[in-house]
């Protein structure tokens, strides 16, 4: 479905942007991973990308804090691939804290990653995506850019910004062939969620099923984890053509949490 097509997945060595990766190149784009990690290990990423899908894969290390490097990683992609088509904007990073004891360094760097890094990817992709008239661009926000929770100023705002964000480039590009949407995921089972639940079942005695649904039911009504490829999937289908009058949306994929 996306053969030919290039997707820069930023934050995409592990998680939610690595199944993301993997959902893409399964449908036939070439991929530009981005992230941290160890370098062997995210060579064997790259190149088992190439070898399962029969598809194209590079990496960068652009840090996501850094506008400089952000844009030489997108004109990277755009002088090996052509064009970056389909630009998924997913590197993140958090911390809790009441606000009046929330430090400003977090504040700053989370505000970067997280809100920041994407208005930087946009600014620098969008041209050659309006010049070919086709570009896809999808925000990974969050439940938290719909409604909030105590202790999480910073990535509140930031993915509340960062729906807004999207709504202005849905907005600015709607005639030239582009679109861009969020997706607002709820609890995600990654590997950090699961080592929570397990603490929590030792120390109370209860079975880890009993308090995975505990965590869930704090938030969200259904007692089931989205899982990480459930999110990639979901962009495949907003870099498809059928979605091509969907733009300026924001997708809950939430069990429910927002309904509330």
């Amino acid at each position: 479905m996306l053969t030919g097509k290039t997707a820069l997945v930023t934050g995409s060595t592990s998680g939610i942007g690595l199944a993301t990766a993997r959902m893409l190149a399964k449908n036939g784009a070439n991929i530009m991973l981005n992230g941290f990690g160890d370098g062997a290990a995210i060579e064997k990423l790259r190149a088992g990308l190439e070898s399962e899908f029969r598809i194209k894969a590079r990496y960068s290390g652009a840090d996501m804090s850094k506008p400089d490097e952000i844009a030489g990683m997108i004109k990277a992609a755009e002088q090996e691939f052509g064009a970056v088509d389909i630009l998924v904007n997913n590197a993140g990073i958090q911390h809790v804290a009441p606000i009046d004891k929330f430090p400003p360094e977090k504040w700053d760097a989370i505000i970067a990653i997280n809100l920041s890094s994407s208005f930087h990817t946009i600014r620098t992709a969008l041209p050659a995506m309006k010049k070919k008239k086709w570009g896809r661009i999808v925000n990974i926000a969050s439940a938290h850019g719909l409604v909030a929770s105590a202790e999480k100023v910073a990535y509140v705002a930031a993915k509340h910004g960062l729906v807004g964000l999207t709504k202005v480039v849905a907005i600015e590009a709607a005639n030239d062939g582009v679109t861009c949407n969020a997706i607002c995921p709820g609890w995600v089972l990654t590997p950090l969620v699961q080592k929570q639940i397990d603490d929590r079942a030792k120390a109370s005695g209860k079975s880890v099923r009993d308090e995975e649904i505990a965590l869930l039911a704090e938030k969200q009504p259904m007692h089931k984890f989205t899982t990480p490829e459930h999110i990639g999937n979901l962009v495949v289908f907003l870099a498809s053509d059928a979605a091509e009058s969907i733009t300026g949306s924001a997708y809950s994929i939430d069990g429910g949490w927002v309904a509330q």
